[in-house]
């Protein structure tokens, strides 16, 4: 594996999902990338964070649209600079985030994030790519615990995945660090296009995961371990101690809690950990 001190190429994804995005309306913009938390679109606050964090040296956004992007001059100017690369986006975020690995060498580090995680900031990039090193795997998932978001924000409602071990929040975070995973890119697309066929996942991951997993008994550990067992390149986690790691803007809801963490109505917590638990 290559050294720890290389740095990332940071990929965007930052189309919308469908032609009417519920945030995007709420906020009267024309893509829901565009909708300003704190007087700034989501999408500068997460390129400025990427521009500020020292494990990043290039930063991709696939999407918004062209026809977007033609109507916000700003936008425009960043991508015409060189600052910031831009591809179209394709149909899926699976699809446009392995159109965009299959352009870079295959030795390209990549930090693959959205453009909705509005809250995300330099320390929290560092940290997670910095982390995600040490794990020694091919494909790194960013995911917060359950607690620790729920301490500093009661009001939020996550998506949470409970295991034997603890209840866990997505981070939309995720690091391919070797060649090897490309093949996670490529299973993600795989899964998004069978998603209302469970037996697909069951045939993929082992009845027995399944299993375990509805019984309370799957740990993050094994979880892991089990998907890299299955398709052929190592999959390991870090767990972020920021709380604001895991919020994104998937609602109005979310859209207005970001709006009074960074106005300072609420003050933002990062709990620091001594021992970061790697997978």
């Amino acid at each position: 594996m290559p050294s720890p001190n290389n740095v990332f190429t940071a990929v965007v994804l930052a189309a919308d999902r469908g032609p009417a995005d519920p945030v995007a309306t709420a906020a009267g913009v024309r893509c829901k990338s565009m909708t300003p938390v704190g007087g700034k679109p989501m999408v500068f606050r997460v390129l400025d964070a990427l521009a500020a964090a020292g494990q990043i040296s290039a930063r991709i956004l696939c999407g918004p649209p062209k026809s977007v992007i033609d109507r916000e001059p700003e936008l425009e100017a960043l991508i015409a600079s060189g600052q910031v690369q831009w591809f179209e986006n394709r149909a899926t975020p699976s699809s446009s985030a392995l159109y965009v690995l299959q352009t870079l060498p295959d030795e390209t580090s990549v930090l693959l994030t959205t453009a909705d995680h509005a809250l995300l900031n330099h320390r929290m990039v560092d940290y997670f790519c910095s982390q995600a090193w040490q794990t020694g795997c091919d494909v790194v998932v960013g995911v917060a615990r359950h607690e620790t978001v729920t301490a500093a924000y009661p009001q939020t409602r996550r998506t949470v995945t409970r295991l034997q071990d603890g209840a866990y929040c997505g981070c939309n975070l995720f690091a391919f660090l070797t060649p090897r995973a490309r093949e996670a890119a490529a299973f993600w697309r795989r899964v998004e296009n069978q998603r209302k066929k469970p037996l697909y996942l069951i045939r993929v991951l082992g009845i027995t995961a399944i299993v375990r997993y509805l019984l309370g008994r799957l740990s993050l550990e094994e979880a892991l371990q089990r998907v890299s067992q299955r398709l052929g390149f190592k999959a390991g986690a870090v767990i972020m101690p920021f709380a604001e790691a895991a919020i994104d803007v998937d609602s109005v809801d979310d859209w207005e809690l970001t709006e009074k963490i960074v106005s300072g109505q609420k003050k933002s917590s990062t709990t620091e950990i001594t021992k970061p638990m790697l997978l």
